[in-house]
């Protein structure tokens, strides 16, 4: 069994490799960048917050392995994660926590639970931060083109309220997606340090929206 810091490493190393492998090619804003992104920010995030990083970046590395718009379901991903785990030898109260964080993390139209830990906390803020700002914004673009959705129709009404089904499958628009998700992640940030990223990345949703809106109306 792998034990200290060397090993951890090794893992991270290893999973990382095996991350890469699998989203290779991904386009719908779910790509190893996305990964990488998000686990620099729960590294970050985790040392101001005082969580453990082997379990954060673990995460963090794993989270979109066992997201159903890349496994085809939850369990199946879960299941992917669980045994990538277990054959690199992580030490299974470090699997429990791994799973826990994974399988609770996802936005899922607002219908998640609460995260139980600090290390939760700390990868879902860093999963949300990726999702606004300049990148988020861009990210929004790509997974609408990636599932046949319209940039924009003002035909298609902004879902106030949604199940987690609704949210995945029923039609939508890019820029839909600001009001039923991007614009709720600051308020739904976990920790202090999350709190303050978070600011300049909405306010910059907020600067596109108005762009975009003046120019769908032909007045800039």
């Amino acid at each position: 069994m792998y034990s200290g810091v060397n090993m951890k490493q090794t893992m991270i190393k290893k999973t990382e490799d095996f991350v890469k492998e699998k989203l290779h090619g991904e386009s719908s804003g779910h790509d190893w960048y996305h990964i990488y992104r998000v686990k620099n920010l729960s590294e970050n995030i985790a040392e101001k917050e005082g969580a453990d990083h082997f379990i954060c970046v673990m995460a963090a590395l794993l989270h979109d392995i066992a997201d159903e718009k890349i496994a085809g379901s939850e369990e199946k991903g879960i299941q992917e994660v669980r045994q990538w785990l277990e054959s690199i030898s992580v030490e299974d109260h470090c699997i429990t926590h791994i799973l826990s964080i994974i399988s609770t993390m996802s936005f899922k139209g607002g219908n998640q639970a609460e995260m139980s830990s600090i290390e939760g906390m700390v990868v879902q803020d860093a999963d949300r931060l990726d999702a606004i700002g300049a990148i988020g914004i861009g990210r929004t673009f790509a997974y609408s083109g990636a599932k046949g959705q319209l940039m924009y129709d003002p035909e298609i009404p902004v879902r106030e309220v949604m199940t987690k089904e609704q949210y995945r499958n029923e039609k939508s628009t890019a820029v839909n997606h600001f009001y039923e998700k991007l614009l709720k992640l600051k308020h739904g940030m976990n920790t202090s340090y999350a709190k303050k990223l978070a600011d300049d990345r909405h306010a910059f949703l907020e600067s596109f929206l108005e762009q975009f809106f003046g120019e769908w109306e032909g007045r800039k």
